[in-house]
């Protein structure tokens, strides 16, 4: 059994109902408990475990549980407010991939999910040490076991004999059990919400007797929201604040509240927060700011012990507006107006902003969530509220930091296809991880990957918060367009321009209109009207006409979406036209979304009362109306494709590539580049094509063999190899072209001569054919895990930066959008009139590449440059791989932070 298995760090995890518990290793000294946990058990439920339980079944079972770490065995505890309160145990017996598992949960506790999240955490152990099946003997007439192993979303076989049924679990962990795990996640994480967001006593601690504390103005907000349920503070000074009871401690509060508010100095938050895991609290909300180390390990140490969820430090608060609860726990100058967008920032002048926007678009707001310092409750964790909170319609999101991106991604994806997700994509300009010395490593920038992880789960990322409210505007009011294709209305020529100008450098269409358009355009505007795209219908256009024009434009199949710039004119002013009229009294234009540009109007955007109770977005800026069209129309594409599947594999031999690469890191335990036997031995591990070379390390060598490599024409490449060397072109250290046996030893004594003391053996290989040059890689981000990328190759890959990424594991979906993306794409579809590459061995390579980068969390940095690319095959001519020592961590574990 590896290290990394046997010294798994304990973890907290959720139960169903919310509680949370703490997943560890048994140890000796958890001997007496874990007998104890037996001891307590009732007779039938220790028949059920035991079978035919003795008078020593309790001792005896504690005695294996709590031995010394072994090999092929392993027991983990459920501990609840330090007391073991479950155990799960697996024991190979010897057996390579095989182990047989038992459960105990004490009798209080089940049909709470502890045995299920158990044997989810002994699942993920057990894969990390190479078991594949799990066997399990119980008595038929055990329920509760057998349905436990039936909803765990793992193929399962029983077989029975006499009372007794034997069941084959097997441990892959496909879609389907991840979405299994996927669904019990969610329900926990809801019900663990549910004190925080809608809790039915509140306190506020630090809540001072005069003007001016955060702790005060919390309580006031409460207050004056309008919060329906119980109310106290907690001040020993005073017997009342603001009219709302105080007493002197938690403790000696009349009911133990659902949710506390913190706002005390950074040095009595751990104290407090200690008091109240006492008292029974579930839920913390910490606005204070400045906590050093040692208490912020405190503050989330107490809130994991005592099983209570926290917003914050450091944050601006949370408000829930149901109508029979009106909860606004924040310090916020007005209350946010009730509605539908669910908010959560980590920058409280953010959330101001936004909340700001959104009342005054008539948005709203559901919830919202200042999440700070983010040392518990996160994106994560609100999307799942939202998802199930039947009020919520649009989620925005502003989030500096994602504490497990793979979860954060599978949740988005499936929020996303019920709900608008937007969010800003905050820190383009930063400068970035400190390059690395691959062509790979100074490609994956911070904002390659955001951008990946957006457009994986369909997240519509904006530039600013202003352009997350315009685009939320129009997504709230509008339906999504079926396409790119756009028409523009105006009454002033220059409107037209800007509003065209805008609309292409945002990548929509500007189709031009079809001639029976034309016609019936020409027979309701006024004469000397353009009917192009855009169509001016001049200044002298009246209200009816430009209704007319737009029932035209937005029944006509061929436009996708109408966008209507206008100004104020003396004409329609003089003859008591109001062209906005045009646009809002007409419920058919609901079809189709229509968004409105006024260039005088003072703010950037307004929702405009319109016909049916429905609202049409108006912008003060063409741009701003054309960016939100263009997110809108990529949303509805993202929404029509079907949901990508990771597809399944060939020739995958996963064992051995963990083989290479524990044994690499047993010999180089600081990590480095595998030398080019290893990294070749790895790539076939995956089947992914190389171009034939072989290894030499003597003149002679590389003689022979490049006469066993020499293809027709008679030349074959060498390449110099030392370790460190990554790259080979600026050093020189590549030989070209090489005919005949005497330029063979020319070249390898060039290498002996300029290399000397540096190498250790070149690399032969055959001169490839001509072909397009591309460049595919792997870097392992520490937030983020493994980005694939790809692009052009070549010795100016990093020049020219044309590259397109995806987090791995990538699906079918994927690997199409990394082909596609990159300004190269013409060039493999046959662009030069040559035809195209070889796209399925393409997409292959790619997918083998996501599928080893998924499998080894060693694997920090993987450079394919060049891969070369034909009509008729797909080859790696030259690689380098980087190992670096990590502890595996299953990403879709359930956990928290």
């Amino acid at each position: 059994m590896s290290d990394a298995v046997l010294n798994r760090p304990p973890v907290h995890a959720l139960l169903a109902d919310g509680t949370t518990v703490c997943i560890r290793p048994a140890t000796p000294a958890d001997h007496d408990q874990v007998q104890g946990l037996y001891e307590e058990m009732s007779p039938e439920t220790l028949r059920l475990r035991f079978f035919s339980p003795s008078s020593r079944s309790a001792a005896l079972a504690a005695d294996r549980a709590c031995a010394p770490a072994r090999s092929g065995y392993r027991a983990l505890l459920a501990e609840m407010h330090g007391q073991v309160i479950g155990l799960a145990e697996y024991d190979s017996a010897g057996e390579k991939d095989e182990a047989e598992i038992s459960i105990a949960v004490c009798d209080g506790l089940h049909h709470r999910g502890a045995g299920t999240l158990l044997v989810e955490h002994l699942v993920s152990a057990a894969r990390a040490d190479g078991i594949t099946t799990f066997t399990a003997d119980a008595l038929s007439e055990n329920r509760e076991i057998l349905r436990l192993f039936a909803d765990l979303g793992l193929r399962t076989a029983r077989h029975f004999e006499g009372p007794e049924v034997r069941c084959t679990i097997r441990l892959d962990t496909d879609d389907a059990y991840l979405s299994a795990v996927e669904a019990r996640g969610r329900a926990a994480d809801v019900a663990s919400l549910k004190p925080l967001l809608c809790p039915s006593v509140v306190a506020v601690v630090g809540a001072g007797r005069k003007p001016g504390s955060v702790g005060r103005a919390i309580l006031h907000h409460l207050k004056a929201g309008g919060y329906t349920r119980r109310l106290f503070a907690v001040n020993p000074s005073v017997n009342h604040i603001l009219g709302v009871p105080s007493y002197p401690s938690v403790s000696a509060l009349p009911k133990t509240p659902d949710l506390v508010v913190v706002a005390v100095p950074a040095a009595a938050v751990p104290v407090a927060a200690e008091e109240c895991g006492k008292a029974g609290v579930r839920a913390l909300l910490v606005v204070t700011s400045g906590l050093d180390a040692g208490q912020a390990q405190a503050l989330l140490a107490t809130c994991r012990t005592h099983g209570m969820r926290l917003v914050g430090p450091n944050c601006l608060g949370i408000s829930n507006t149901e109508p029979d609860l009106r909860l606004d726990a924040t310090f916020a100058a007005d209350h946010p107006r009730p509605g539908t967008a669910g908010v959560a920032v980590q920058s409280g002048g953010v959330g101001i902003a936004l909340l700001d926007g959104l009342s005054r678009l008539g948005i709203g707001v559901s919830s919202f969530a200042s999440l700070g310092d983010k040392y518990d409750v996160s994106g994560n964790d609100m999307l799942q509220w939202w998802e199930s909170d039947g009020r919520t319609g649009l989620a925005l999101l502003h989030l500096e930091s994602f504490g497990s991106p793979r979860a954060f991604s599978r949740t988005a994806r499936r929020v996303t296809r019920r709900m608008p997700v937007l969010t800003v994509d905050a820190g383009r300009t930063e400068a970035g991880r400190q390059a690395a010395a691959s062509h790979t490593a100074a490609a994956a920038t911070r904002t390659m990957t955001r951008q990946a992880l957006f457009s994986q789960a369909g997240i519509t990322a904006t530039r600013s918060v202003g352009e997350l409210l315009e685009t939320a505007a129009l997504m709230h009011s509008q339906p999504l367009p079926a396409g790119t294709r756009v028409v523009i209305v105006t009454n002033a020529g220059g409107a037209g321009v800007l509003a065209a100008d805008a609309c292409t450098e945002a990548g929509l269409a500007l189709p031009p209109l079809p001639a029976d358009v034309v016609d019936d355009l020409l027979a309701v505007l006024p004469q000397g009207a353009a009917v192009g795209n855009p169509v001016d219908a001049t200044a002298a256009v009246t209200e009816d006409q430009l209704a007319d024009c737009l029932d035209r434009l937005t029944r006509h199949p061929g436009f996708d979406a109408v966008l209507v710039a206008l100004v104020p004119t003396a004409v329609a002013a003089a003859t008591g036209d109001d062209l906005i009229r045009a646009l809002t009294d007409a419920p058919a234009h609901r079809a189709k979304p229509v968004a409105a540009v006024r260039l005088e109007q003072d703010l950037p955007v307004k929702l405009l009362p319109a016909a049916d109770a429905g609202t049409i977005p108006s912008y003060a800026e063409p741009q701003a109306a054309a960016r939100a069209l263009a997110h809108a129309a990529r949303r509805a594409a993202w929404l029509a494709r079907p949901v990508g599947t990771v597809p399944e594999l060939d020739g995958i031999d996963t064992a051995h590539a963990h083989e290479i690469t524990d044994t690499f890191l047993a010999a180089h335990p600081d990590g480095g580049w595998l030398d080019p036997r290893t990294c070749a031995d790895l790539l076939t591990c995956y089947g992914i094509p190389q171009i034939p070379w072989a290894w030499a390390e003597t003149e002679d060598d590389a003689v022979r063999a490049a006469q066993r490599l020499r293809g027709p024409d008679g030349r074959v490449v060498m390449k110099a190899h030392w370790p460190g060397l990554v790259h080979k072109s600026e050093q020189h250290a590549v030989h070209l072209d090489l005919q005949g046996d005497a330029q063979v030893r020319s070249g390898f004594r060039d290498f002996e001569t300029r290399f000397a003391g540096l190498l250790t053996g070149v690399v032969i290989q055959p001169l490839a054919a001509r072909g397009t040059e591309l460049f595919a890689g792997v870097v392992q981000d520490e937030v983020f895990g493994p980005l694939v990328l790809f692009g052009l190759g070549g010795t100016a890959t990093e020049v020219l930066g044309d590259h397109a990424a995806r987090l791995a594991p990538i699906t079918d979906h994927d690997v199409h959008d990394l082909i596609t993306a990159p300004r190269c794409a013409p060039l493999l579809f046959g662009a030069r009139g040559n035809g195209p590459v070889d796209l399925e061995g393409l997409e292959q390579l790619l997918l083998r590449l996501s599928r080893m980068a998924a499998d080894l969390p060693q694997l920090a940095e993987v450079d394919f440059n060049p891969v070369l690319a034909t009509t008729a095959d797909v080859s790696v001519l030259d690689a380098r791989v980087r190992l670096v020592p990590r502890t595996p961590q299953d990403p879709y574990l359930r956990r928290l932070r």
